[in-house]
């Protein structure tokens, strides 16, 4: 009978070891991923029974995402001699380890506060419109390090929590997304502000993202129908009167586009109607000519 290899007591545990180490791996890395599957499509069944804060619900859901790969971490650390015996030495000198570690994770620890910070408080939520750093877009996700802004023209920007956080934002969606929209139009001296006034509010009227009064005051009560759309005479410039227009639309995504629209029609009935939208006047006088007079 041939001879079998006898394997060390030693080398037996070892393999044994090192299979569990990639076990805890492997199972680390698929329960978090199927916590998150679970998560996220459980706010998907509840949102539609009830009003679900999103925000909130993303930030619980990175924070049990965390939790997982940490605990993973820690499972796998005292697997291994050589960590346990490290981290034993670690934790037995917490106190400089800690000054250390808090000194190197001293961001990230920042972000992550932050990131709790404005899942508690909610200067903002994800899916609202703002403008941070002249910047328009909308808040697309809420991490415990980052915040994402998808812009107008689709970019995504990435900012800290602990940056975002620090910076005066414009929420174009918090409380009432109804925004009153400013169009600055100039028209020469010689022509009539009433005639300009009224060919300004009459496109206006036309234009169908514009608010009426029954529309507005589901919001405003105690708007004025006056206040619906006005002219003021904003400046009275070098050489055009400059008037703008005001108009309500129901958020902030339509408003840029809409202002867009008006601002042409508005040009092509000043045209038809003979008011003038002045250029810039320059008198150019020669040196020459002026040593000669």
């Amino acid at each position: 009978m041939a001879n079998l290899i006898t394997i060390p007591a030693w080398a037996t545990w070892e393999l044994v070891n090192v299979a569990l180490i990639v076990l805890t791996i492997l199972l680390t890395v698929l329960f978090a991923r199927s916590i998150d599957h679970i998560l996220n499509r459980q706010f998907i069944i509840v949102s539609k029974k009830m009003n679900v804060d999103q925000t909130s619900y993303r930030v619980v859901r990175h924070t049990a995402v965390a939790s997982v790969y940490i605990f993973g971490i820690i499972v796998v650390v005292n697997l291994i001699p050589s960590l346990e015996a490290l981290s034993i030495t670690l934790f037995a000198s917490a106190g400089f380890a800690g000054i250390i570690l808090g000194l190197a994770a001293q961001s990230t620890l920042s972000n992550i506060i932050s990131g709790i910070s404005l899942a508690a408080f909610r200067p903002f939520r994800v899916g609202d419109l703002v403008t941070i750093r002249d910047e328009y877009g909308r808040i697309t996700d809420i991490t415990l390090r980052h915040t994402v802004v998808r812009t107008w023209d689709n970019r995504r920007l990435i900012i800290p929590n602990s940056v975002i956080s620090e910076e005066s934002i414009i929420n174009w969606s918090i409380e009432d997304p109804t925004v009153n929209w400013p169009i600055d139009i100039g028209i020469s001296y010689d022509s009539d502000i009433d005639i300009a006034r009224n060919i300004m509010i009459c496109e206006a009227r036309k234009n169908g993202n514009v608010m009426t009064l029954s529309q507005l005051r589901n919001y405003h009560p105690d708007i004025k129908k006056e206040e619906v759309i006005s002219v003021r005479v904003r400046e009275l410039g070098d050489f055009a009167v400059i008037l703008r227009l005001l108009v309500w639309v129901e958020d902030r995504d339509i408003a840029y586009d809409n202002g867009c629209d008006i601002r042409e029609a508005i040009k092509k009935r000043f045209d038809a109607e003979g008011i003038e939208i002045p250029f810039p006047y320059r008198t150019i006088v020669y040196k020459k000519d002026m040593e000669s007079n």
